[in-house]
């Protein structure tokens, strides 16, 4: 006698088999992988987003910055000098690049950027010391990143006296035995206080246009193609130059109104001092807004889908926020973070709008960034311009 025939599960409609749950489990996960395999762009945001955080945060980010830019105005070139020179770079913190020959120079070298740090030997500094006249040494500091030069100051203090000590032997040794044989003059310049709000206010007008402008030109000029508007638009007799600077001026608008939130907010709410042009100001802050909406319109032409230009922009915005000196110090990065840096736009805003804010700088301090800045936006506004006309191809 046979076996029965095992008992079979069938649907209603066609007869076949139902696989039951795990196997309608099964069907929806190997459905989503192909769905993912053919959105490469959700499928690269998932992979590389968390390789470039881990990248950035574990090799770029340094919160204690070594090898600090540093002028010296050297008015006395005796033993002693070449001693507290010696012991400050030994600390690493302190790289001499620059020696002038004034202090204006020194001054302009610290206002424009150039150095982190200045450090003045007053003349007959040898000879004062040993004579017990305790003379002055000015160390002055570009305090707008209190972070960059907080613990800098503090090595520098102890290092310069304990130097000397060593130096002063023999007859000269009772000079060290009652007081320091010197007087460290401390300048924390555009900052002194170390107020955070003065560091972070003023490059938060960047980072909220960087995140706005790209994002927003992005997604409008998308929906327009999701929703089959943008044929519309090319049938009509208007040029793709013409297009690009009809979807960006509008947001352009919405940029000044952000700047002047922002603006009025640092000034009024925190506190935070105004002492360059505004008019300068604002116009820097246009040549940034249009740098960025020329990249949002960019990634508007290569995206398929508006979820495709948010990932787009995530991807720049991210290297943005972490590289331009915004959230951490730019000179603690290593060499190779610093060149990605000066690429980026925001990196040279922020450099402008703390210099204008906190420095009174003119267009003159800040000529390389604003170069820098203009040749990004010509480039960004071309490879927009080229990638819509590929477009229409």
């Amino acid at each position: 006698m046979s076996a029965p025939a095992p008992s079979t599960a069938y649907n209603g409609a066609g007869g076949r088999r139902d696989p039951g749950v795990i196997g309608r489990m099964w069907a929806m996960i190997v459905k989503e992988f192909v769905q993912m395999r053919r959105d490469r762009m959700t499928f690269a945001t998932m992979l590389f987003v968390p390789i470039l955080q881990l990248t950035l945060f574990g090799f770029a980010i340094n919160t204690d910055p070594k090898d600090l830019p540093t002028a010296v105005l050297v008015r006395d070139d005796g033993p002693l000098t070449r001693a507290v020179l010696s012991a400050m770079k030994n600390t690493d913190y302190f790289d001499f690049k620059r020696q002038v020959r004034s202090a204006d120079e020194l001054d302009q070298l610290v206002r424009s950027g150039t150095v982190q740090f200045a450090i003045e030997i007053p003349a007959s500094f040898d000879r004062d010391v040993r004579r017990g006249d305790k003379p002055s040494v000015l160390v002055i500091a570009d305090a707008t990143d209190p972070v960059a030069t907080g613990t800098a100051i503090s090595a520098v203090q102890g290092v310069i006296d304990t130097a000397l000590r060593r130096e002063l032997r023999g007859p000269d040794a009772s000079v060290t035995d009652k007081s320091q044989p010197f007087e460290l003059v401390l300048q924390r310049r555009y900052n002194p206080e170390g107020i955070t709000q003065y560091n972070i206010v003023p490059g938060l007008l960047g980072v909220v246009l960087t995140m706005t402008m790209m994002m927003f030109t992005a997604l409008a000029v998308t929906r327009e193609i999701e929703r089959g508007t943008m044929e519309s638009l090319l049938s009509m007799p208007i040029k793709p130059v013409e297009i690009m600077i009809g979807k960006i001026a509008p947001f352009v608008l919405v940029g000044f109104v952000q700047m002047t939130i922002i603006l009025v907010a640092a000034h009024y709410v925190f506190g935070v001092p105004i002492l360059g042009s505004v008019p300068l100001l604002i116009t820097l802050s246009t040549l940034f807004a249009a740098s960025n909406l020329a990249v949002g319109y960019t990634f508007s032409t290569v995206a398929q889908n508006q979820l495709q230009a948010v990932q787009m922009t995530f991807f720049f915005f991210l290297p943005n926020f972490l590289l331009s000196g915004f959230a951490f110090p730019f000179r603690g990065m290593p060499h190779w973070a610093q060149w990605i840096g000066e690429v980026l736009p925001l990196t040279h805003f922020i450099r402008i709008v703390r210099g204008i804010m906190l420095k009174g700088n003119g267009f003159a301090d800040m000529r390389m960034d604003v170069l820098a800045l203009a040749i990004f936006m010509f480039a960004a506004m071309g490879l927009a311009l080229f990638r819509f006309r590929k477009t229409l191809d």
